[in-house]
């Protein structure tokens, strides 16, 4: 079992920077990948990043790439999204997600355990 927990969420201006990060905690008998997700109202929930469990391999949706980095520190349990240049299409909340076979997939359906979200809104 691994149990998520974001925070860093809030509202910021159009060009301003936040940083998310993702706190685990539990464990498993696999070494995991951790993916970041969002979901805007009415919209489907859809990747952003994944972070591969050792941190050397990365992904990332082209709608974020160049202004988002994910990065992990194991030693803290912690996984993070540095978002640059944020635009109003980023408002959403966002999910991260741990995926117990350790593949950068973009499909949500890929991982076992989600957190809660936090509230990322970007006004204009």
């Amino acid at each position: 079992q691994v149990q998520l927990v974001e925070s860093g969420g809030g509202l910021v201006q159009a060009g301003g920077s936040l940083r998310l990060s993702c706190a685990a905690s539990g464990r498993t008998l696999r070494p995991y990948a951790i993916g970041w997700f969002r979901q805007a109202p009415g919209k489907e929930r859809e990747f952003v990043a994944v972070v591969s469990w050792m941190g050397g391999s990365t992904a990332y949706a082209d709608s974020v790439k160049g202004r988002f980095t994910i990065s992990r520190d194991n030693a803290k349990s912690t996984v993070y999204l540095q978002m640059n240049s944020l635009k109003p299409d980023d408002t959403a909340v966002y999910y991260c997600a741990a995926d117990t076979f350790n593949r950068l997939a973009p499909a949500k359906d890929f991982y076992d355990y989600w957190g809660q979200g936090t509230q990322v809104t970007v006004s204009s």
